[in-house]
């Protein structure tokens, strides 16, 4: 259903949006900065559902207050999994760090210390070569077929190596959990994708 909207109306679907934006991010304890994106995404699910606005049942005021209620606790239970997911809130890099001068945290940040150097990942230039040099070491001791096992995987997915021929599903997953034994056994615990590099 086409629904004609007055200037009032939309001032008033703008203003509940950017309300129901303000709550959500106060309780959900986000930065400042993130109130724009949540009214945008909240207003936007709002223009969505607008066409099932029916006057006779209600004002525009108490359909946008409950279509942006449900939304915001739809955003708000994605936000907690993700919390979950990662092991507790998330910290802002534009946070103060704590110190005297009040730089933000991501100042304060070195290179060895960032994201990367947390989840194991070669945090310079050095240290990626090093990995590299490791890898094609760890692959150049392996059988012939295990190298071409390599080689093929490092550009297609494991439906495709079947199709190919390299064997059923199952075993390709066999020779692969192998494999990673072999190249630990090598000193290199390493995902397919430091493979595919290689």
């Amino acid at each position: 259903m086409q629904i004609e909207l007055s200037p009032d109306d939309i001032e008033t679907i703008i203003s509940e949006a950017d309300s129901a934006a303000w709550r959500l991010r106060r309780r959900l304890g986000l930065p400042a900065c993130d109130r724009e994106d949540l009214g945008q995404d909240l207003l936007i699910d709002l223009l969505r559902r607008l066409p099932a606005f029916d006057p006779a049942r209600g004002s525009l005021g108490a359909f946008a207050g409950l279509v942006l209620r449900n939304q915001s606790s739809r955003i708000a239970i994605r936000i907690m999994r993700e919390r979950r997911a990662q092991g507790g809130g998330l910290l802002s890099l534009d946070a103060p760090s704590g110190s005297e001068d009040q730089r933000p945290l991501a100042e304060t940040i070195g290179e060895d210390d960032g994201l990367s150097a947390w989840h194991g990942q070669a945090t310079n230039a050095c240290a990626s070569t090093e990995q590299h040099q490791a890898v094609q070491t760890a692959i150049s001791r392996l059988p012939l077929g295990d190298r071409r096992l390599c080689a093929a995987l490092a550009h297609r997915p494991i439906s495709a190596l079947v199709s190919e021929g390299f064997g059923s599903r199952s075993t390709l997953y066999r020779r692969l959990v192998d494999l990673r034994h072999v190249l630990t056994a090598h000193g290199i615990g390493l995902s397919w994708d430091d493979v595919a590099a290689a």
